[in-house]
């Protein structure tokens, strides 16, 4: 199982990183906008702090601008760069065209064929969204699973789950075989904390010693 922290909020990705069970940290436009920074600069920044992929978005609208953009990217982020790639006709193409130079990941795959054709781009991550898919498709919670039984049997691609608001959303994701999973950073701090660990820990301290 990999974690990420979704963000590129600087003080979150630092505080993530801090824990040590991170494995780096996903960024869309929006996560971006959120930045005091402009993209260049948090990318740059958020390098120093993970160790780690860092997964960026790209947002050009043309075959060569994304070529462009990607190889701008890498300037940035070198060997920790994750090129997210939209599950469009024209990210599906872009995807072809950099696989062989890029790791990619198709994001916002809302179907298992769009799932199939990730793989068939060379993409090395196939990304849904949980929770957007159950809001907005009726039988959306099965997305994880068709997608996962889908891809079982390669081993050159991985789905990573992404939009989880709640704990039991992630568990449903990794219930259903996800072993990749990014997740906001106040949901992915409360999955440490429960209140019958921390009663457990004080009734340890309360009624035993250690070494110091």
């Amino acid at each position: 199982m990999t974690i990420y922290v979704d963000s590129a909020i600087l003080e979150e990705v630092q505080q993530a990183a801090s824990w040590g069970w991170i494995g780096g940290a996903t960024t869309n436009p929006s996560l971006l906008a959120k930045s005091p920074l402009p993209p260049r600069e948090t990318l740059n920044k958020m390098a120093q702090l993970v160790n780690g992929s860092i997964f960026y978005q790209l947002t050009a609208d043309t075959l060569e601008g994304m070529v462009q953009e990607a190889l701008e990217a890498h300037h940035i982020l070198q060997h920790q760069l994750v090129l997210k790639i939209p599950a469009t006709t024209l990210g599906f193409q872009a995807a072809a065209r950099l696989s062989d130079d890029y790791t990619c990941a198709i994001t916002a795959i809302f179907s298992p064929e769009q799932a199939l054709l990730a793989q068939a781009c060379g993409a090395s991550y196939a990304i849904y969204y949980h929770h957007r898919a159950k809001q907005w498709m009726p039988d959306g919670e099965t997305l994880g699973p068709k997608i996962v039984h889908l891809l079982s049997g390669s081993d050159s691609i991985e789905v990573l789950a992404a939009s989880f608001k709640s704990k039991q959303e992630v568990l449903e994701a990794a219930n259903a075989g996800v072993k990749h999973l990014t997740i906001k950073f106040d949901l992915l701090k409360s999955l440490a904390e429960n209140e019958y660990s921390q009663k457990a820990v004080q009734d340890f301290n309360a009624t035993g010693t250690g070494i110091v």
